[in-house]
């Protein structure tokens, strides 16, 4: 699974990497821990709304890429509880297309998650007092050169019916859709992020396609990303941390950053 990542890229950059035709809503801060339930940045193709968002399916005429912040925790449309999106932080790749809390999503409303890399717990024995025991180490998983990572996502609006009058009642979720972990990444964790290269993600976003068995053909063509793991300080492991010594590996850490504070 992926249930924290790094992202740190600005809005600048972000457009000019992915093309993107408009920005809409302000800049987020970098992070390098972005956890469940957090705004994120994703990248959308849609129709632009000139009269505010409706919450429609998008046609695909006069697409126009648009860089956007939603939560991440995704809340189908008919979800009576928008508690439900921190369970659904995750689609798994093999269902994505069956299951109907993604089903519908996956044919209209694709999204593309840009990252640094994403964090995984390896659980590993050491010796202990009273004998070997398990413990969690954290470890951060990027591209072996450094490159941005770019995350396959679904994102769905759900209707507040609570929301304030005069306030968008449409809310912006998302989730990151998961497949097996290949090569080194596997040793760590079995499930990873689906890493789209730059050539699938044209596709991806593309609104014109609707139909699930070409977005299953688009899924299944997908190659493994090659990653790479290093071992981080134990202080990601709380949301309240945050700041680029998050990422540095153990052995460049002072005592007080590698463990949890």
């Amino acid at each position: 699974m992926c249930g924290r990542y790094a992202s740190s890229r600005s809005d600048a950059e972000l457009v000019e990497a992915y093309a993107v035709d408009a920005v809409v809503g302000e800049e987020l801060r970098p992070s390098w821990n972005v956890a469940p339930t957090q705004p994120v940045r994703v990248v959308v193709e849609r129709e632009p709304d000139p009269g505010g968002d409706d919450g429609g399916d998008d046609g695909g005429a006069q697409a126009q890429r648009q860089l956007r912040t939603v939560r991440w925790g995704l809340v189908p449309s008919w979800a009576k509880d928008p508690s439900v999106g921190s369970r659904m932080i995750n689609a798994r790749v093999e269902t994505v297309t069956e299951k109907p809390a993604y089903r519908r999503a996956a044919a209209r409303r694709r999204c593309l998650l840009p990252a640094d890399g994403y964090f995984e717990w390896e659980q590993r024995e050491v010796p202990g007092a009273r004998g070997t025991k398990v413990v969690k180490v954290p470890h951060f998983l990027h591209d072996p050169g450094g490159a941005p990572l770019t995350f396959a996502g679904l994102y769905e609006l759900w209707k507040d019916p609570a929301a304030p009058e005069g306030e968008d009642p449409w809310r912006w979720t998302t989730t990151v859709i998961t497949t097996q972990a290949t090569d080194a990444a596997g040793r760590i964790h079995d499930r990873s992020p689906l890493v789209l290269p730059a050539d699938f993600q044209g596709d991806w976003l593309d609104p014109a396609l609707t139909d699930l068995d070409l977005v299953r053909q688009v899924l299944d063509a997908v190659p493994p990303p090659r990653l790479v793991p290093r071992e981080v300080g134990r202080a990601v492991g709380s949301v309240r941390n945050e700041g680029p010594q998050l990422v540095l590996p153990l052995s460049e850490l002072d005592g007080e950053d590698a463990t949890d504070r």
